[in-house]
């Protein structure tokens, strides 16, 4: 199993069906595990498709609609229930704060683990690590509504050749990483660029409950994976446009103009039993696209390399 993959815990949108459970998405990067949206029945979803409590070190809403929030309280006492013992960051936009209390309130429990809530009210970077920032951008949607935006900074691949033919080997070698440079016995400086190649950092991408905007182009730009909801077909656009959501071909149309590279729709509507529509919709405008079915798993790290597109066990590779 890949250590940078998605998993779809639940891909409906505002009411479940008998193969779609409300929202839920679960991303695995390297050591940090982050939730998305997580709508009712999460917790029954992450048993499951095999995501512990102890795996969630973040938690993102992207507004306070019931189908992308009334999971949190489950999971919020799970975290407790299951002992996890590092802190949890939960972000959310800042005038949800209200129904975010009531959620953490909803019910009697001992709370133990660590909620560090951080409400969002400016774009930008929201989340940061040493391996990776995430970013918020606001969305059009018929509430307020924050996407996120996961970069991992570019790095440089060393050279075997180049670092033999400067005379750097062994512990030189990780000087030179650590510091961007080395200092050679004759007073040369070499620089890790001399010998390096850059390399750019992947990233991944979460637009949820939108209308066609500069906040999804935002969160889209370049990224080699964008998780786009697709609510409709074209042939309901108008409908889309009311009630602030994107047809298929609305979302093709972002991932192309803005170069993403795999395009993964979700958050269809009950009244579509099958999916093969919106990947014929969106494929007329972007190559790569994968359509999500609870419990599905798409590699990531697969993505940053453009390997993508074959099916295989209900897995994207």
């Amino acid at each position: 199993m890949s250590d940078r993959h998605l998993i779809a815990l639940g891909t409906s949108s505002q009411v479940p069906t008998r193969e779609r459970n409300h929202n839920g998405y679960f991303v695995r990067w390297d050591a940090a595990g982050l939730l998305f949206d997580p709508g009712e029945g999460t917790q029954r979803q992450m048993t499951h498709f095999g995501v512990a409590a102890a795996d969630i070190t973040a938690i993102f809403l992207t507004h306070l609609h019931g189908d992308h929030c009334l999971g949190l309280p489950g999971v919020l006492q799970r975290l407790s229930l299951d002992g996890v013992q590092h802190p949890v960051d939960l972000y959310y936009p800042a005038s949800g704060a209200e129904y975010v209390h009531r959620l953490r309130r909803a019910s009697i429990f001992t709370e133990t683990a660590v909620i560090r809530e951080r409400p969002i009210t400016t774009p930008g970077v929201v989340h940061a690590t040493e391996r990776f920032r995430i970013e918020a951008y606001a969305l059009d949607h018929t509430v307020e509504s924050w996407g996120y935006r996961l970069v991992e900074p570019d790095t440089l691949t060393l050279i075997p050749e180049k670092l033999e033919a400067v005379g750097l080997r062994g512990p030189a070698v990780g000087q030179l990483k650590q510091q961007g440079f080395f200092d050679l016995p004759n007073g040369r400086r070499i620089q890790a660029s001399e010998v390096g190649r850059p390399k750019r950092g992947s990233s991944f991408a979460f637009v949820m409950d939108s209308r066609l905007c500069d906040g999804a182009r935002q969160l889209a730009a370049g990224v080699d994976t964008l998780l786009c909801e697709a609510t409709f077909l074209e042939s309901e656009a108008l409908e889309a446009q009311r009630y602030g959501h994107m047809t298929a071909r609305q979302a093709a149309t972002l991932a192309r103009e803005a170069q993403s590279g795999l395009l993964v729709l979700t958050h269809f509507s009950r009244r579509y039993r099958s999916t093969e529509p919106f990947i014929a919709e969106a494929s007329l405008l972007h190559p790569n696209v994968v359509a999500l079915s609870d419990g599905m798993m798409v590699s990531l790290r697969a993505a940053a390399t453009g390997r993508v597109g074959r099916m295989t066990n209900g897995q994207a590779r």
